[in-house]
């Protein structure tokens, strides 16, 4: 999680002056916060989380017990792999996210029918990756979104037009959900090596091998 902070600097001989901080991690200003109310200068201060919301201190202070039980911190990856000759997709999802300071990995693959294309197996892939978040129950948090799939990652980001029906109502379906859950998605193409696990859980799905897996990591 990270934060800013803006407040105005109460002079002895000046008249207020407005500050605002660059982001800074979560930790970092519970280390100073004290600090720098102590110099006696601070009036209305408000510290400013990723998704837009303005907090006081008392505010803050009590959303930070909060997000200690829930799942932050998430990261996601996906991938589709496509079997023309069948017309069959193997999907593979990948979800890192926290509770509080202890990590956990939520692994999930799935075989996939009567699809067209291998954008529609990493479209497919994604909504389901994003389904592993509501199951853990993420919400109203930012998410990183991190896939081999240039085209799926930049029509979402709006870079990239999408003209196909059939992933268009993919896009759609995807973009209700993250609104539904109020997830600040941060789109991130990696390559095909950077992104192995899901590459690996999609192919074990093509061999007709099931995989779900949720556990906590070092």
């Amino acid at each position: 999680m990270k934060v800013k902070i803006k407040w105005l600097y109460r002079g002895s001989k000046t008249a207020d002056i407005p500050f605002e901080s660059d982001w800074i991690s979560a930790d970092t200003f519970d280390r100073s916060i004290d600090d720098i109310y102590n110099t006696g200068r601070v009036k209305d201060l408000t510290i400013i989380d990723e998704m837009g919301s303005e907090w006081t201190k008392k505010e803050y202070l009590k959303l930070k017990e909060q997000i200690k039980k829930e799942p932050s911190e998430c990261t996601i990856y996906f991938d589709g792999g496509f079997d023309r000759e069948t017309g069959t997709a193997g999907i593979g999802m990948v979800l890192y996210y926290q509770i509080g300071s202890e990590k956990y990995r939520y692994r999930q693959n799935g075989k996939i029918d009567s699809i067209q294309t291998n954008n529609e197996a990493e479209y497919i892939a994604l909504y389901n990756a994003i389904s592993l978040l509501e199951e853990v129950g993420a919400h109203h948090i930012p998410c990183v979104i991190k896939g081999d799939s240039q085209g799926v990652l930049r029509q979402l980001s709006g870079e990239w037009p999408c003209f196909e029906q059939v992933l268009n109502g993919w896009l759609d379906r995807i973009e209700e959900k993250m609104s539904v859950l109020g997830l600040k998605p941060t789109y991130i193409p990696i390559s095909r090596k950077d992104n192995k696990e899901a590459d690996q859980l999609a192919s074990q799905a093509l061999a007709g091998k099931s995989i779900s897996s949720h556990i906590k990591i070092n």
